[in-house]
Formats: C-alpha cells, sequence, structure tokens
C-alpha cells in the first residue's frame, strides 16, 4: 500500500476499535508535530485555528479551499498521523462543491474530512434540510469513488448557530448517517443528556464531540461511558496559545517584567523536536 492508503486504513481502525480516542487539531506544522510528539494516533486541522493564525475571523468565508488546502498539506507532511481535514461548507452552496472539496483534499494527503450544514451568512446561517442531505449524499458519493476509505464527517451545526433545537440536529445527524456518512458531530453538545441521545439516536455510527469549551467539564472517560467514540477540539488548542501570548504580552506592557519565560517551553526542546 502507498502511505496514504495506509492512514486511510489505520485512521479507519481508529473509528472501529473499542474505546474512545482524541483527535486533537493543530493550526501549522510545528503544533502538528509537537501533538504527534506526545503520542496522539491522529490529528484534524482547524478552520478557526487557521483563520485566527492568519488574523481573520471564522465561519464567515475569510478563508477559501486553497488556503484551508495548503495549510492542510503543511500539517500531512508535518507527521506521519493520519489527517482530517476541517472542510467548512464545502467552500460552495451545491452538492457539486462539496464533492470537489472531497476531490481536492484527497490531492494533499488528506484520509479525512468534514463537511457542515452551516451556510456563512448570518440571515440564513443553517442549509434547509432537503439541499444539506443532498451535500452530505454528493460528498460521500466523491469519498467513496477513492481507492482508499476517506472517511467523511458530517457536521450538524445547529448549535453554534443558536438554533437550540436538539430534535431537528439529530434528525439531521440521521439523514446524513443514512447518506452514507462515517461519522457524525454535532458541535455545541453541551450536557450527558445531550450527548447520550445523539448517540444513540445514530448508533453504530461513531460520534464526535467538541471538548474545550468553557463550562463543559466532560472528560474523555465520561464520554467514552456515553459511547463516544471519538473526542475534538477543535481551535481550543490555538485559542489557549493566543491566550498565553496575550497574557504574557500584557505582562510586558502592564507590569515591564518578562516572567512568562518561565513557563514557556524550552528553546532546546522545541529545537530538538523540530530537528527531527
Amino acid at each position: 500500500m502507498d502511505v496514504q492508503t495506509l492512514r486511510a486504513e489505520a485512521f479507519k481502525a481508529l473509528h472501529e476499535r473499542e474505546g474512545t480516542f482524541v483527535i486533537p487539531n493543530p493550526w501549522d506544522a510545528g503544533s502538528a508535530r509537537l501533538l504527534a510528539s506526545l503520542g496522539f494516533e491522529a490529528l484534524a486541522t482547524t478552520s478557526a485555528g487557521l483563520a485566527f493564525s492568519l488574523g481573520r475571523p471564522d465561519a464567515e468565508g475569510a478563508l477559501t479551499l486553497d488556503e484551508t488546502l495548503e495549510n492542510a498539506r503543511a500539517i500531512v507532511d508535518a507527521t506521519a498521523l493520519p489527517v482530517a481535514a476541517d472542510l467548512e461548507n464545502g467552500f460552495g452552496d451545491l452538492p457539486q462543491d462539496c464533492a470537489l472539496a472531497i476531490a481536492r483534499a484527497v490531492e494533499t494527503g488528506l484520509v479525512g474530512g468534514s463537511i457542515e450544514d452551516a451556510t456563512g451568512r448570518s440571515d440564513t446561517p443553517i442549509y434547509d434540510f432537503a439541499l444539506a442531505v443532498e451535500r452530505i449524499r454528493a460528498a460521500v458519493q466523491a469519498a467513496r469513488e477513492l481507492p482508499f476509505p476517506f472517511t467523511l464527517c458530517a457536521r450538524a451545526e445547529n448549535l453554534l448557530h443558536g438554533r437550540l433545537d436538539l430534535d431537528d440536529t439529530i434528525r439531521r445527524l440521521q439523514a446524513y448517517a443514512e447518506a452514507g456518512a462515517d461519522v457524525l458531530y454535532a458541535p455545541g453538545l453541551r450536557s450527558v443528556d445531550e450527548i447520550r441521545a445523539v448517540v444513540q439516536a445514530v448508533a453504530p455510527k461513531p460520534v464526535n464531540v467538541l471538548m474545550g469549551m468553557p463550562g463543559v467539564p466532560l472528560g474523555v472517560n465520561q464520554l467514552q461511558d456515553l459511547g463516544v467514540r471519538r473526542i475534538s477540539v477543535g481551535s481550543s488548542l490555538a485559542r489557549a496559545a493566543l491566550g498565553a501570548l496575550r497574557q504574557a504580552a500584557m505582562e510586558i506592557r502592564d507590569q515591564g517584567t518578562f516572567g512568562y519565560g518561565e513557563q514557556a517551553l524550552p528553546f532546546a526542546q522545541l529545537n530538538d523536536l523540530f530537528r527531527r
């Protein structure tokens, strides 16, 4: 098998084995290599992490498909791990846009990716149900035409856009599962009851749950007990890094001191990591 097929098979196997795995979200090659060095088994890109690193907002169409895939390629090339991409809404409204996003993603070495049902428009933030399902169906068809098992994740975005309708979210996830999605994901689930309801509704398909949100104190063991197969952290690692940068800069500005250096990773440690 070629490298991409081996990574694809390994990624598929992670979703099929017993238990829960964490798939952290680097935003560049350096953060990817650091995460790989800590023993994580797969990585996923983050649109917000990339957008913030470029000084742009997320979820407002500020990133192009080309920029997203350039970032994904850098992360793929940085480690030997399987990498899945946040492909947002497929960078277009039409089902064929989603199919094209999958086809182009594969060219970067990616072995998985997600398509969401958020439009990126404030007036109509979520695609109508029928179109949303057709978009996932088109992405699935594109994935199934590949010579290796590309893991397609379908995202229902209601909860991130003020539509706190769990029934509609579940309805969408079930329809995406029937359309052939390999993994189901509703970012914004916050309680045990919500997570349990989603896991049970789409079983036996694996569910990804987003962690790293304030006010959601659930841990890996609790999520595993609920039947969650995969845990991602979205932009939270990028936000943590930017938060540490802000605190350090504020210390310099407000106190005229440099104590943040005591908590920084040593130069030699990072240099050694990136030399390998």
